[in-house]
């Protein structure tokens, strides 16, 4: 059975919406770049009883990204969904980064989205069928927060990008557009905000959205 990818997987909302897909019966492959934290994802996971494949790869690195994602297809199918939750989320004022460390928030934050949608998308739309989804944020930008501001604004305008080019295929693009921190208990659980993925997943095309406002 064809699974679910999650690129930035880690112990909060990654794991998270891996386990919300995992409910549904889809095999999970978790890429990230600790091996100690994959294992660790993994092992919670178990007691969903599927299939689960971890995968190290930098969503910066093309090749990593694109061999992660081949394993993922090898192992289980082309995806019925991927998701792309890795983000570098910094506090910065305008002027406080320099322009290297720009560029990197840019290559996590936008630029690793952009090459596994362009790796996977084309044979979700052969197959006409899958979404792309990522995980946007500030919606409002924030002079507190300058580079995620921008990688979330570079989200939002990728997202509208990728469903004129693949959307006609039947291929769902969308993003969860989280305001505020996330943490368990609180009006941001990563176990609600997780519900959003799998709606978006689901949603049939007459009613596809392309973003989804938490809370």
């Amino acid at each position: 059975m064809p699974g679910m990818v999650i690129i930035g997987a880690g112990p909060g909302l990654g794991l998270s919406v891996a386990r919300r897909f995992a409910r549904e019966g889809l095999p999970v492959a978790l890429v990230a770049r600790s091996k100690d934290k994959l294992k660790t994802l993994a092992d919670a996971l178990t007691p969903t009883g599927v299939p689960v494949i971890t995968l190290t790869a930098d969503s910066t690195d093309e090749t990593e990204l694109r061999i992660a994602l081949d394993t993922a297809t090898a192992k289980f199918g082309l995806p019925e969904a991927v998701v792309y939750n890795a983000a570098i989320i910094q506090p910065d004022r305008p002027g406080e980064l320099s322009v290297a460390a720009h560029q990197q928030a840019w290559a996590v934050n936008v630029l690793g989205a952009i090459t596994a949608a362009a790796h996977i998308a084309p044979a979700m739309s052969r197959r006409g069928s899958g979404s792309f989804l990522i995980t946007g944020g500030m919606p409002d930008p924030n002079p507190e927060y300058v580079s995620l501001s921008l990688g979330k604004a570079g989200v939002r305008a990728l997202v509208t990008l990728l469903d004129k080019q693949y959307g006609p295929a039947g291929v769902h693009i969308a993003s969860v557009t989280v305001n505020g921190p996330i943490a368990p208990g609180t009006a941001f659980d990563p176990e609600d905000i997780a519900e959003h993925y799998w709606h978006l997943h689901t949603q049939q095309r007459p009613d596809w959205s392309q973003e989804m406002m938490h809370p």
